[in-house]
This record gives C-alpha cells, structure tokens and sequence, in this order.
C-alpha cells in the first residue's frame, strides 16, 4: 500500500503547484486591471488566456457590486479552501497509507 501513498502525496504535490500557479496568475489579474495595460502585449495576453478559464464561470453567477468585480476574490477563496482541505487530505491518507504499509 505505500506505493499508492507514494502516488497520492505526488498527486497531492501537482495538485499543489497547480493551486499556487492559479492564484499567482489571478493575482496578476487582477493588478493588471487596475492599470490598464497593453492588450497587445504578449505577458497580458496570456495572463488574461489563462485566467479567463477560472474567472468567467464565478463572473456570469455574481453580478458587479458598484462596478467591483468580486470575481477573483471568490475564486482565490475557493482555491484556498481546495489547497487546504483536499491537498491537505490527500497528505494526511498518503501518510497513513505509507505508516501502514
């Protein structure tokens, strides 16, 4: 049984880095809409691609609050709640399936 606790824990690592690289891009997001930068540009462009993603779904169910867009609060609070809990619980069995076996 330890190879599957070896297996979640990776997967559990990935799942990780994928939350942490989401919640940098949102982050960036959500500067780069306070300064109005180059549409053009290429860092922007794919800044926006893979944010869009993540963003859209939360934006057409919330509507804007006196032209706030809350929408990358919502989905940070979601990714922290995901890292916290689910990454977290995928460490805790691995653990426990590598002690056990």
């Amino acid at each position: 049984m330890f190879i599957v606790g070896y297996f979640l824990q990776a997967v559990a690592s990935v799942l990780h880095i994928l939350m942490t690289t989401a919640t940098i891009v949102i982050i960036a997001r959500a500067v780069l809409s306070w300064v109005s930068p180059d549409p053009y540009n290429q860092i922007v462009r794919i800044i926006n691609q893979l944010s869009e993603p993540l963003l859209f779904p939360v934006r057409k169910r919330v509507p804007y609050f006196s032209g706030i867009d809350f929408s990358p609060l919502i989905v940070l609070l979601i990714i922290m709640f995901l890292d916290n809990f689910l990454v977290a619980s995928l460490n805790r069995i691995a653990i426990a399936l590598i002690q056990g076996g």
